[in-house]
């Protein structure tokens, strides 16, 4: 285009251009027209341009931008233009108008940066000012975002967030606008920092060259906001970390505009000096700034992407501005500053641990701005440090590893209360014995007597220093809360505690603090020094710690990568001994060294390096102990040994004092300083190079100068006019440098350095000093602390939880005692639940007993007292019964009791195996529950073992049947009901009330699934059966008081005891099923195998044993039961010799004549088991005199003695059968006697039997018929089912027709048998017995139904059988019939089964 045509088309709108000119304020230079406006000029050749280009995608962006820049840029524009001006570009990017593709894209990106940076308008309204403002941000903010923001260069990325900080800080603008900035500065700081993450893909495995590439660029490019006008950029530090003395550069101050006089209104911090097309350059500011600008071959322009440069310098800015003590800075600069932060940190935490640029300012500056930030009273600012901290420490932690332990010791510090818990009426304080007063971490006050400093911080400065946790608001307290909590959350945070810091010796055991912080403040007292949020916030934290440990109990331990776990269990156990060893060393130094060594911790106490090394080496011994300790005069060696640890070598002498005195408190004493000053003089010569000094005196008495310097410039009773100068400081020193004076610099060095920074221990300091002391010493430290090891697995919850377990489960059971809320409820049983698994998986069995204690104690049922059951009351309905007790009611009242025992037995179910002394309370739920008829007297799988009536239990005070009651109801019949009781002397019928509670006593009961525990304790190892029978044996009485309480008659009687009670008997014994239930449950554990017998077979007997010795003191049901029990253990333990038959059949012959009578026929039961099969028992028993006495003693008691002949019987016939002999010439006169007893019984009936027979043979005529009407039937019977035990019965009635002549007794079997049976009814005692029985046997035999088994196998036992029976009262009938099976023996063996089902023994009606 010709200039004259461009000159052309712009006269022909020159009137336009001039209306709208003045119409927005656009002035022109006085006598010019408007087409001399330079602004004006450019949107009219822009418009003239675009008028030919088809496609504005296409146009060329710098040249779009050219003229809406100028009007940004220009001074002389007003609000309202710069404002449009500003929408027109970003209607720009929000039509896509400007994209990706668009030609130099990165060049126009670049100017528009540099023009809003630069933004200058004339000052009108400050509410059009801040739109203006308000759109630069949302421009910059599209920018960053947008298809373009990732060509900017890290000048043109800085110069925005410089704007936008700037904004942020000016308090002369409206809170509005400084918050939307601030919004704004989220959103791009986000952008930028997630820039991280690309910048290492594309760097791939040369990451570190991403560093050394840009190292130049991050030295040259600072970021520079102001505060209203006042720079805020933090001074550089000097080499040793101090300030300068002038830290600001100060600006002029932004002036706000009047209506009067219009000045400019300016963000800009530095112009770039940038021209626009065609041509672009840059001025001498710009080409000193880290914009890279590469010209190519062809004239165009390559900028390269922002990149770790901007990302560092402003993560720097950001964190500069949480400098504490800048009093530039306020408070809501540094929670934006910290709101920004946090953001980044989210988005690249992980990765900024990546780069040592970025990393090393969140190790340092960061952490220390942080962590005195947290220490502030403005909650906004508190919150704010305490969401930073956290989200640092949770992203970069691996690299923070002392830097997160001072920040949670911190807390600990605060939080941890030092208020012993409440005691609470119905709650045990025994369930909360485990939670820690104090935490570990915290140490006594430093005792400052005798420091040679007359200036001791006040405890208020330590607390505010950290040093001590002091108080906290309420409102405090709850976010240091809620921040632990948030760390709490991250599944392997206290897994990582526990192994860096609780398994390392020099480090605080965090994990063990941290849970017990948790556990004290989840009690609800908490509340009363905090905030009623903090102790759900501390149960949250709990119970996800120990739900996390269980969600990974299935997974498999990865040991790959991380430390090893014996190298760690080693390591806490040497820290234990160290603590315990510095503890003595503190309270004498000699004891402790003593102690040390004896556990090898110090190798050799006589080696004066030895202990040197580790009186430096540790942290835990108290300063001034030590310093006291080193300068005693027979400690000279030792003395020597510390300093030799030291290396001075390149430091001045104060530098060396200060280093020394770091590590000991100088004592108080002139000649023990002496000492000290002298050795330190010596070595400080020896290994150092001297510069300054000339020898060792020079340096002794230099050190003195140093010390009185030290204590006139920091004592406050020295008036600051009567202080030391440095003028009388060199001229105390004149001529003492071997004859000469010290160089001047060199002394001056020394007395700044005194006089700014006190010599003294870091937790004497005041206020910044100790901070800044202390923070150095943790940088240092961290060059060998190594990293902070990332635990993602299980391989450490074992030893974890087994160190934290205590407070845990004492702060669940104290919350389940005291919540009212179901939720809480809910969560602590989910708990309860998590813990036992926990414990049983890792054999943790001292934390498994104590969950059940605590479990047991809040059931109410493990109580030692045993229940009253006077009242017992049985109410029947609708065919069951339920037994009203005092145990059942209170408990069924209580839901919290309920719910626990739920969980308690949830807890034991597939867990039996790994408890130990939980045993005791479960035992003792176990009987208070059975003397209440609350659970049956079974033990799963008892009936297998034992063969035995169930164990009875008292009779009930009443018996009531609803059933039988009227259908009146009302005050009048429970008035009459009350007074028939009253007339009775009967107690009161219980409520509904009170049955309804037993009914829900008898619910929670059912769904504790007993039944299943009992099985599982059958099947339990026999290793794992001693602690359960232990338990069950200390719940009898002591062997020094009697087996039994004697206050009642010795059984109860028929008629229930009236509930005022009679005066009872006290001279016998009572009968309780407490005992019985023990005994028989420890006997069926013990005869289960032959490895319970080995296990617990012997405790049992001597339990048994006592029992039975004492028989005289104890109830006879009681006796009758052990007596059974020992015997069924000494059949089942022959191999043993715990139990010998002699000693038991001894104690037996000597029970009294009513425990014998009640005793009999579990006495010959158990000896027919021990007697049943032939062996060296059998042998034993049957040669013992007592065997033989016990046989005739239950001879003359009516009831036993048939089952005394068939025990006597039984052993004989088995003798004849097997060609023993059981008849010794040690037991002949016993057995005759036996034998004689019984003939002499008999001899009483021999006359009634005579008479009997004269009458019997007037039958006689009636045989034949009789004999035919049975084998009539033969045939039809022998089809039957029935058919052997009808044969049985007969030879039985056959049996008592030969031997007792007595026929009556055939009377009481015709209703009971068939059509068929009667027939044989009429066979009466004239009809001779052996001959009907030889008629019949013959004709069984020609028939085919009594054969040998060789002919029929299927009739096998039908022969046996009736071998066996006829040869027990006819033995020569047999071998009649049946000559050729004579010599072939019987095949079963045995004693003959009981004639009569023997009554149940120890029924209620026994016990009277």
């Amino acid at each position: 285009m010709k200039p004259s045509q461009t000159a052309g088309s712009y006269s022909s709108t020159s009137g336009d251009d001039e209306s709208l000119a003045n119409r927005w304020g656009l002035r022109g230079k006085k006598g010019k027209s408007m087409q001399d406006n330079p602004l004006m000029s450019a949107f009219a050749r822009l418009r003239h341009d675009l008028k030919g280009c088809p496609n504005i995608r296409s146009f060329d962006i710098p040249s779009l931008l050219h003229p809406f820049l100028q009007v940004i840029r220009s001074s002389s524009t007003s609000a309202p233009i710069t404002s449009l001006a500003i929408v027109a570009i970003t209607k720009f990017f929000a039509y896509n108008l400007i994209g990706k593709d668009s030609p130099r894209l990165s060049l126009a990106m670049q100017l528009l940066s540099a023009a809003i940076t630069h933004c200058r308008f004339e000052a009108s309204d400050s509410a059009a000012d801040e739109i203006v403002l308000l759109r630069i941000l949302k421009l910059m903010e599209g920018m960053l975002s947008g298809p373009g923001g990732n060509l900017l260069g890290d000048e043109s990325v800085c110069e925005m967030m410089e704007t936008g900080l700037s904004m942020c800080c000016q308090n002369r603008l409206s809170e509005l606008l400084r918050r939307s900035a601030e919004i704004s500065m989220v959103t791009m700081c986000q952008v930028i920092f997630e820039r991280l993450k690309y910048l290492e893909i594309e760097a791939g495995e040369e990451l570190s060259s991403l560093e050394a590439s840009n190292k130049e660029d991050m030295a040259a490019l600072k970021m520079d906001p102001s505060i209203n006008g006042t720079s805020v950029a933090s001074p550089q530090r000097t080499r040793n970390g101090d300030l300068p003395s002038s830290s600001l550069d100060h600006l002029t101050d932004a002036q706000e505009g009047s209506s009067e006089s219009r000045s400019s209104s300016s963000f800009e911090q530095k112009s770039l000096g940038l021209e626009y097309p065609p041509t672009v350059t840059l001025n001498e500011a710009a080409q000193a700034s880290t914009v890279v600008i590469d010209t190519k071959a062809d004239g165009s322009i390559e900028i390269k992407p922002y990149s770790l440069p901007s990302i560092r310098e402003l993560f720097r800015v950001l964190v500069d501005l949480l400098e504490p003590h800048d009093q530039q800075h306020t408070d809501a600069m540094r929670v934006m500053a910290l709101r920004i932060i946090d953001v980044a940190l989210e988005v690249a935490g992980p990765s900024l641990a990546k780069h040592p640029s970025l990393a090393t300012l969140a190790k340092d500056d960061l952490c220390r701005h942080l962590f005195q930030l947290v220490r502030s009273d403005n909650m906004g600012l508190l919150n704010e440090s305490l969401r930073v901290a956290g989200t640092l420490l949770a992203t970069c932690r691996s690299s923070l590893k002392l830097q997160q332990e001072l920040f949670l010791s911190y807390l600990v510090a605060c939080l941890h209360p030092r208020v012993e818990i409440p005691q609470e009426s119905g709650i045990d304080p025994a369930l909360y014995e485990g939670v820690p007063q104090v935490p570990k971490l915290v140490k006594p006050p430093p005792s400052q007597a005798s420091s040679g400093r007359s200036t001791p911080v006040p405890v208020k400065d330590r607390q505010k220093l950290g040093m001590e946790g002091g108080s906290r608001k309420p409102d405090a307290r709850e976010a240091m809360v809620e921040s632990i909590g948030a760390l709490a959350r991250i599944p392997s945070f206290l897994v990582e505690l526990y192994v860096n810091y609780d398994c390392e010796v020099d480090r605080s055991d965090l994990c063990e603090d941290m849970i017990g912080l948790l556990s004290r403040n989840a009690f609800p007292d908490s509340a009363t020094w905090s905030t009623t949020n903090v102790p759900p916030l501390c149960l949250d934290a709990l119970l996800g710690y120990i739900q996390f440990i269980a969600d990974r109990l299935d997974d498999k331990p990865k040991s790959v990568g991380y430390p090893d776990r014996q190298k760690l269990l080693e390591s806490r156990g040497r820290k234990r001994i160290i603590i315990q060893g510095a503890t003595k060393f503190n309270e004498n130094p000699k004891a402790g060294i003593v102690y040390l060594a004896s556990k090898g911790i110090i190798e050799d106490p006589g080696d004066a390096y030895s202990v040197a090394r580790f009186l430096k080496g540790t942290t835990r011994i108290s300063k001034k102990v030590l310093g006291e300790y080193l300068s005693k005069k027979s400690h000279e060696q030792l003395l020597g040994a510390f300093l030799d640890l030291f290396d001075f070598s390149g430091k001045r002498v104060d530098e060396a004092l200060r280093e020394l005195l770091g590590a000991f408190r100088l004592p108080g004493e002139s000649p023990l300083i002496e000492r000290i000053v002298t050795v330190f003089s010596e070595k400080y010569c020896a290994n150092s190079t001297l510069e300054g000094v000339a020898d060792k005196d020079a340096v002794f008495v230099l050190t003195y100068a140093i010390i009185m310097l030290n204590t006139d410039q920091h004592n406050p009773n020295v008036k600051s006019q009567n202080r030391m100068t440095y003028n009388d400081f060199a001229r105390n020193l004149r001529g003492v440098n071997s004859g000469e004076d010290f160089a001047p610099g060199y002394l001056q060095e020394i007395y700044d350095s005194i006089k700014t920074n006190e010599i003294i221990l870091p937790d004497e300091h005041n206020n910044k000093h100790a901070f800044d002391y202390a923070w150095k010493e943790l940088l240092v430290k961290t060059r060998t602390a190594g990293e902070l090891v990332i635990c993602k697995t299980n391989a450490f919850d074992a030893d974890m939880f087994s160190a934290t377990w205590k407070p845990i489960i004492a702060t669940l059971s104290y919350v389940f005692m005291s919540a009212s809320d179901d939720a809480v409820f809910s969560r602590v049983v989910a708990g309860f639940d998590q813990c036992a698994r926990i414990t049983a998986r890792y054999g943790l069995t001292d934390a498994l007993d104590h969950i059940i204690f605590c479990l047991s104690s809040i059931t109410t049922l493990a109580t030692d007292t045993a229940p009253n059951t006077k009242l017992n009351t049985e109410i029947q309905a609708g065919g069951k019964s339920v037994m009203v007790s005092e145990l059942a009611v209170k408990f069924g009242r209580d839901f919290k009791a309920q719910l626990a025992t739920v969980v308690l037995f949830g807890v034991i179910a597939e867990n039996e195996s790994k408890i130990k002394d939980g045993w005791k309370h479960i035992v003792r739920i176990w009987l208070n529950l059975f003397v209440n008829s609350l659970i049956p007297p079974s033990f799963g799988q008892k009936q297998d073992i034992l063969d035995v009536a169930p164990i009875p239990v008292q009779t009930a005070s009443q018996v009531v049947d609803r059933e039988e009651r009227t259908s009146e109801s009302g005050l009048f019949q429970a008035f009459t009901s009350y007074l028939s009781s009253y007339a009775a002397d009967d107690p009161p019928e219980p409520s509904d009330e009170e049955l309804e509670s037993t009914l829900c006593t008898v619910d929670c009961l059912s769904a504790c699934s007993m039944d299943a525990v009992f099985s599982n304790i059958v099947n339990m190892p026999s290793q794992s059966l001693k602690s359960l029978v232990r338990a069950l044996l200390k719940q009898l009485p002591e062997d020094s008081s009697p087996v039994v309480i004697v206050v009642k008659p010795d059984l109860p009687s028929p008629t229930p005891a009236n509930a005022n009670g009679h005066r009872q008997d006290s001279g016998h014994p009572v009968y309780d099923p407490s005992i019985v239930y023990i005994l028989e449950f420890a006997t069926t554990i013990a005869t289960r195998n032959d490895e319970s017998i080995a296990a617990v077979g012997q405790d049992v007997a001597e339990v048994l044993q006592s029992v039975v010795r004492d028989a005289a003191n104890v109830h006879p049901l009681i006796v009758s039961r052990a007596v059974f029990y020992l015997l069924h253990l000494l059949n089942t333990s022959q191999d043993h010799s715990f139990v010998r038959a002699p000693m038991i059949l001894h104690n037996i012959s000597g029970f009294n004549p009513a425990t014998m009578q009640t005793s009999a026929l579990l006495i010959l039961k158990g000896l027919a088991l021990c007697l049943s099969k032939p062996g060296p028992l059998k042998n034993e028993i049957t040669n013992t005199p007592d065997f033989w006495l016990t046989m005739r003693n239950l001879r003359s008691l009516h009831e036993a003695a048939p089952s005394v002949f068939e025990l006597f019987e039984s052993v004989m016939i088995e003798n004849v059968r097997t060609g023993a002999s059981s008849v010794t010439s040690d037991n002949y006169e016993f057995v005759v006697s036996l034998l004689n007893d019984f003939a002499t019984a008999g001899s009483i009936g021999a006359i009634i039997e005579q008479k009997r027979d004269r009458s019997a043979r007037k039958a006689q005529s009636v045989k034949q018929s009789k004999t035919r009407i049975f084998l009539h039937y033969l045939v039809m019977l022998s089809a039957w089912d029935g058919m052997l035990d009808l044969w049985l019965n007969i030879l039985d009635i056959m049996d008592r027709l030969l031997n007792s002549g007595q026929g009556d007794n055939l009377v009481s079997w015709r209703d009971q048998w068939t059509s068929f049976d009667r027939v044989l009814a009429n066979i009466t005692q004239e009809e001779a017995v052996p001959e009907s029985l030889k008629n019949i046997l013959l004709v069984m035999a020609d028939g085919g139904y009594l054969v040998p088994p060789s002919e029929n196998a299927e009739n096998v036992h039908l022969w046996d059988e009736t071998r066996r029976r006829l040869e027990r009262f006819l033995p020569n009938l047999f071998s009649e019939v049946f000559p050729e099976q004579t010599k072939v023996p019987p095949a079963v063996p045995g004693i003959a089964p009981a004639r009569a089902a023997p009554q149940p023994v120890g029924t209620t009606d026994d016990m009277s």
